[in-house]
């Protein structure tokens, strides 16, 4: 997985190169089960309330391999937000808590957006 998000970051530094973002993906998909067990990777793609998220994600995955790297990248970081949706206030009270990182998170923009969206409120 580690090696599908380098690919990924190193195809979008390269201006979009379609092979390292269709390595990129092909490694990051195969490489979730590995970490995660194949049941629960199952179990957490098949939800119902993910399906959009899903399609989103598999399509902009399609779309880099046909040829559309930009377009496909924006499917795909669209499909990504709303899969990991549910897990961004973990991901940022855990953030908020390295010392460097919290100079950030302190700015008064953005802790007030991450404040309410750590309520359940919406990020608008």
């Amino acid at each position: 997985m580690g090696f599908g998000v380098f690919f990924l970051l190193f195809g979008v530094l390269l201006y979009f190169d379609r092979v390292l973002l269709g390595l990129g993906n092909i490694l990051f998909v195969s490489g979730l089960p590995f970490i995660t067990g194949l049941r629960n990777t199952f179990q957490f793609f098949l939800q119902r309330q993910k399906a959009k998220g899903l399609s989103f994600f598999l399509a902009g995955i399609l779309l880099v391999l046909l040829r559309w790297p930009v377009v496909g990248m924006l499917c795909e970081s669209y499909g990504f937000f709303l899969l990991f949706k549910s897990t961004l206030p973990l991901v940022s009270e855990f953030l908020s808590k390295i010392p460097v990182l919290r100079l950030i998170f302190t700015f008064p923009g953005l802790s007030m957006v991450l404040k309410r969206f750590n309520e359940g409120g919406s990020l608008v």
